[in-house]
């Protein structure tokens, strides 16, 4: 851990040594990093999200240490945010923790499909979360106008054949956000490829507006 590429690890905002549900049926430690792409009205982690500038950066050789320490018992490394996928240096940061040797699942809005591909390169990516928002014509309304019909399309769309390919590696979640309704979540369900399933997830309101 002597040469990390500190571009990624300078989003570095939050650390949670043990986690059951993050990774079920995994004990995990989570990472945070801050910044995101999307603007989602109904974000939960708005404040690492959209502010990442209002949190100190931990320090990532404290916080790889103390994960190294815990390796006997832990089953798995998350990493969350925010939107991991657009770090710079996100490649780097991957070969970093891949050193570890401890399984890692990626969580994602699945809407930077290159940098997928790229974290199934490598090994240690044992999971993929995709939080797919809602049918493609709502992504406008659901992401803070941050991602169009055609565009949430082309990239899930991607990320839809990456599954089929490996269906190991993915899991696709949604949230019951307001004025999401069940006919809407249903519609979801029919993208996906034979054999996955669609977690739906209760909605946990912000303390954070969308135009903050």
């Amino acid at each position: 851990m002597q040469d990390l590429d500190y571009s990624a690890w300078d989003m570095l905002k939050g650390y949670e040594p043990f986690s059951l549900c993050d990774w079920p049926g995994r004990i995990s430690a989570v990472l945070f990093f801050g910044g995101c792409n999307l603007r989602c009205p109904t974000c939960h982690n708005a404040s690492f999200a959209w502010h990442p500038e209002s949190f100190p950066v931990l320090d990532c050789l404290g916080v790889l240490e103390q994960v190294q320490r815990n390796r006997n018992w832990l089953e798995g490394l998350v990493l969350t945010g925010g939107e991991v996928t657009i770090l710079p240096g996100f490649d780097s940061l991957l070969h970093d923790l891949s050193s570890l040797n401890i399984p890692i699942k990626l969580d994602t809005n699945g809407l930077s499909p290159d940098c997928v591909k790229l974290a199934l390169e490598h090994s240690s990516i044992k999971m993929i979360a995709v939080d797919i928002k809602g049918p493609w014509h709502m992504y406008p309304g659901l992401t803070g106008d941050r991602a169009a019909p055609g565009q949430a399309r082309d990239c899930l769309g991607q990320i839809l054949e990456l599954a089929a390919d490996s269906p190991e590696r993915f899991m696709f979640r949604i949230t019951r956000v307001p004025g999401l309704s069940d006919p809407d979540i249903e519609n979801v369900k029919a993208w996906l490829p034979p054999g996955f399933e669609l977690k739906v997830q209760d909605y946990r309101p912000s303390r954070i507006t969308a135009n903050q």
